[in-house]
C-alpha cells in the first residue's frame, strides 16, 4: 500500500519513481499479501456458504412472520426439523393465494438448506487438497474452533507465517483496542475493526467457548487423536490461559462483549503459534492455457524495432 497526499493530482513516471524511492527508504511502504489461485477459490467457496446462510435466515424469518401474521402456530418444538417440515406441508391457509405464498416460502427455505449442505460438502472435498489444510486441522485442536471457524480466517488471510509476531496478526484482524495518548494522558477505546470482517467474526465466535471451565470434550478428543504432541501441548496451554483470563476479567465487572474481544485477541495469538509449527507445502502452479513458444524465424516476417531500446515486434513487412 502506497500513501498518497491529499490534493496531489500530478502523476508521471518520474514523480512516481522518486516517490517510491523515498517511501522505500523511509519504510512507509506496507507490503500486501497476494493470495494464490487456490486461496482465492477457497475464499469464494467460504463466502458463498456465508451468503447462503444469510439467505436461509432471511427466508426463515419471512416464513415465520407469514405464519404469525395469520395466527398459524406449531405445537411442536423441533423448528426446522423433519417434523416441522411435515407440519408445514399440512398447513391450510384461508385463501388459495395465501396458500401459494406459504408454499413458496417453504420451498425457498428448503432450497437454501440444500444449497448450504452442498457447499459444506464441496468445502470438505476441496479442503483436503488445499495447501493450507494442515493449518486448518491444527486449529481445530483449539476449543471452540471447528471446521467453519478454522477455514474462514485461513481463507481470508492466507498464509500466516508472513506475520513476524502475534501482534501483527491481531492488527490484521482489527482486534487491538484503539488508543489516543498524548503526554501523560492515555485513553483506550473500542477495537479498531480493521481487516477482514469475516475472519474477525469467526475468531470472536470461537472465543465464546472460553466462558466454560477448561476440559477436553468427547468431540475434541476425537480431533486430537490425529495431531502431534507439540500441538496438543499448545492447545491445552491456550485453553487453560484463556479460560482463566475470562474468569478474571468477568470478576472485575467487565462487559461480556469486551471480555470476549480480549479472549479473541489471545486466541488469534495462539492460532499464529500453531500456524508456525505446521509445515505448509508449496502449491503447484498451473497454467490455465498451454504455453505457445514463439518461433525464432517466421517466413515472410521480419522484426520491426520500435524506439531505441524497445523489444522487436513481429509484423508484416508490407505494413511497415
Amino acid at each position: 500500500m502506497i500513501p498518497k497526499k491529499t490534493g496531489d493530482r500530478v502523476k508521471t513516471d518520474r514523480r512516481d519513481a522518486i516517490q517510491l524511492a523515498r517511501l522505500r527508504r523511509s519504510g512507509d511502504l506496507t507490503p500486501v499479501y497476494v493470495p494464490t489461485v487456490q486461496d482465492e477459490a477457497s475464499r469464494d467457496l467460504s463466502r458463498a456458504r456465508e451468503e447462503t446462510l444469510h439467505d436461509l435466515k432471511t427466508a426463515t424469518f419471512r416464513l415465520q412472520a407469514f405464519l404469525l401474521r395469520h395466527d398459524i402456530r406449531d405445537t411442536g418444538r423441533a423448528t426446522g426439523g423433519p417434523a416441522h417440515l411435515r407440519w408445514l406441508s399440512e398447513v391450510v391457509c384461508p385463501t388459495p393465494a395465501q396458500h401459494i405464498v406459504c408454499q413458496a416460502d417453504v420451498r425457498a427455505v428448503t432450497e437454501h438448506t440444500d444449497r448450504l449442505q452442498r457447499l459444506a460438502q464441496e468445502r470438505h472435498e476441496q479442503g483436503t487438497a488445499w495447501r493450507l489444510c494442515p493449518v486448518v486441522d491444527a486449529w481445530q485442536a483449539l476449543r471452540g474452533v471447528q471446521v467453519t471457524v478454522a477455514v474462514i480466517p485461513v481463507a481470508e488471510l492466507g498464509d500466516l507465517t508472513r506475520f513476524e509476531n502475534p501482534r501483527q496478526r491481531m492488527h490484521s484482524l482489527g482486534l487491538t483496542p484503539s488508543e489516543d495518548a498524548s503526554g501523560e494522558r492515555r485513553r483506550q477505546g473500542g477495537i479498531t475493526k480493521t481487516g477482514k470482517t469475516q475472519a474477525r467474526r469467526a475468531v470472536v465466535e470461537g472465543a465464546w467457548a472460553s466462558r466454560y471451565p477448561a476440559k477436553v470434550s468427547r468431540h475434541l478428543q476425537l480431533r486430537l487423536e490425529k495431531l502431534p504432541t507439540p500441538i496438543q501441548d499448545v492447545r491445552w496451554k491456550a485453553q487453560v490461559r484463556l479460560c482463566k483470563r475470562y474468569r478474571h476479567l468477568s470478576a472485575r465487572g467487565k462487559n461480556p462483549h469486551q471480555v470476549v474481544g480480549a479472549i479473541a485477541r489471545g486466541l488469534s495469538a495462539f492460532m499464529w503459534a500453531l500456524a508456525k509449527q505446521v509445515p505448509v507445502t508449496a502449491e503447484r502452479r498451473r497454467l490455465s492455457w498451454p504455453c505457445i513458444e514463439r518461433p525464432t524465424e517466421l517466413p515472410g516476417k521480419v522484426p520491426k524495432p520500435i524506439g531505441r531500446e524497445a523489444a522487436p515486434v513481429w509484423c508484416n513487412p508490407r505494413r511497415r
